[in-house]
C-alpha cells in the first residue's frame, strides 16, 4: 500500500474542510472553516502549481474574511 504525502494529505484535509463547512448551521462558522479550507487549498494548489486553482480559493478566502469582519463591525455599529 503506498502511503499519502503531505501535499497530497494536504489536499484531503482541505477538501474535507470545504465539505464539512457546508453541514454547518452558523454563517460565521461555515465561513470560518471554509476559510481554512480555502487556505489549505491555496497552499495545496501552489505546491502542485495549480495556480488557477489558488487564486480561486484566495478570492474564496477574501470573500469570507470581508463578510466575517463586516457582521463584526455592524454588530459592534448596532450596539452603540
Amino acid at each position: 500500500m503506498e502511503s499519502i504525502n503531505i501535499v497530497e494529505g494536504l489536499g484531503y484535509l482541505a477538501s474535507g474542510l470545504v465539505a464539512v463547512s457546508f453541514l454547518m448551521k452558523s454563517i460565521n462558522k461555515l465561513r470560518l472553516v471554509n476559510t481554512v479550507g480555502s487556505i489549505c487549498f491555496v497552499i495545496y494548489a501552489v505546491a502542485i502549481h495549480a495556480i488557477p486553482v489558488a487564486l480561486i480559493n484566495l478570492f474564496t478566502v477574501c470573500i469570507n474574511i470581508y463578510y466575517l469582519t463586516k457582521k463584526d463591525v455592524s454588530k459592534q455599529a448596532n450596539k452603540r
